[in-house]
């Protein structure tokens, strides 16, 4: 392939049909390290439309790595509130306070030094050395793979890690060859060609400036490209969560619990429950039995609130939420980080994952006009 052509043509396609996004502020190459850095980390698996919300209102709360840095997790997790995979929130807020102790708040330049941050990969090293500094580092996400996998026309499994070694290659052969200070406009414009034009299904290859280039398109196998290997079936499993009152329901407290600092969902508040065993008789059974494991408390179950139905990345779950009576035992941190008593209200102070969002939304339309304290 004529890396050099395709990425000339990239460039100067790119100048013209590139969207208007609140991160791309300044050209290619010479941007904010800072605002690379956050918004390539909410983009990974997220929809741009979605993102644009989010990074406008995470930097009006955390406009620097200092103000990051100095920030309480918890603060953290509620402005990634809903993003889903916490784990990069809580990996931002360790890095900047890495950024400011190690190096004084000032963005690394070095690919080898960004490696060593908490949460940073080969891709967002790529993102933010080029698009922050328009060094000739490459960049492989989603949308590069499928270009590449295209323009190559490989054959091979996209999974594979000798066809993941090539697509670094070609990468890093296309960024290289990009026109003189156009490394990270050619990165750019990479993502973006994946985003518009080269589309996983039905890509629009009349209007595509490489088309003449892509080996895909003169063998007609556009359509196959990238070969992506037969899913696995997905897990899934039955959970029940409590809405564990004090007293009477919408006229009393009710309880939550702070999932563990690490792991899955870690450091985020929800109503407590649990996985369905094989030994449990039913739902019923199965919070009262989570609940005196994790919280030492004993409840009397009562009425269904809602059904939540998600999926996560590697499974899939039916939640069931059910009212509940504290009967006996004083809460304790058996198997969460923390709890509290709250009312109806003060909810909204919490960072909670989508699944218990939705109990919450449950919760105020079933309230009414019930007076809650």
């Amino acid at each position: 392939m004529n890396m050099s052509e395709i990425a000339g043509r990239l460039v100067a396609w790119w100048a013209i049909h590139q969207r208007d996004l609140p991160w791309r502020m300044a050209p290619a190459g010479e941007r904010d390290s800072y605002a690379v850095w956050i918004s390539e980390i909410m983009l990974q698996q997220t929809r741009v439309d979605t993102v644009i919300d989010y990074f406008q209102r995470w930097m009006t709360h955390f406009p620097t790595v200092e103000a990051l840095a100095a920030a309480e997790q918890q603060a953290v997790l509620k402005a990634w509130e809903g993003l889903g995979y916490y784990a990069r929130a809580r990996n931002l807020h360790k890095a900047a306070q890495q950024i400011v102790a190690e190096h004084g708040g000032t963005f690394p330049r070095d690919r080898q030094t960004l490696l060593g941050l908490p949460g940073i990969g080969d891709y967002t090293v790529g993102a933010i050395l080029s698009l922050a500094y328009n060094q000739h580092e490459p960049i492989l996400d989603g949308n590069v793979k499928r270009v590449l996998s295209r323009l190559a026309d490989i054959e091979a499994p996209i999974t594979e890690t000798a066809t993941l070694k090539l697509l670094w290659r070609l990468a890093t052969e296309l960024v290289v060859a990009a026109p003189a200070g156009a490394a990270g406009a050619c990165n750019e414009a990479l993502m973006e060609l994946g985003a518009l034009i080269c589309v996983p299904a039905n890509p629009r290859c009349l209007i595509c400036p490489v088309n003449e280039l892509c080996l895909a398109a003169a063998h007609g196998t556009q359509q196959e490209r990238p070969v992506i290997p037969a899913k696995k079936p997905t897990p899934h499993y039955d959970v029940a969560a409590g809405i564990i009152w004090q007293g009477e329901p919408y006229q009393s407290l009710l309880l939550i619990a702070q999932r563990p600092p690490e792991g899955m969902l870690g450091g985020l508040w929800e109503f407590p429950g649990g996985k369905l065993e094989a030994q449990d008789a039913d739902l019923r059974a199965c919070l009262q039995r989570e609940i005196a494991e994790e919280l030492a408390m004993q409840i009397t179950v009562g009425e269904q609130l809602t059904t939540v139905r998600h999926a996560y990345t590697h499974f899939r779950i039916t939640l069931y939420a059910f009212h509940a009576r504290h009967t006996a035992g004083a809460p304790q941190t058996l198997g969460v980080a923390d709890w509290r008593w709250v009312t109806l209200d003060e909810l909204d102070a919490f960072p909670f994952p989508v699944t218990d969002q939705k109990i919450i939304g449950a919760l105020r339309a079933q309230a009414g006009n019930n007076s809650v304290i």
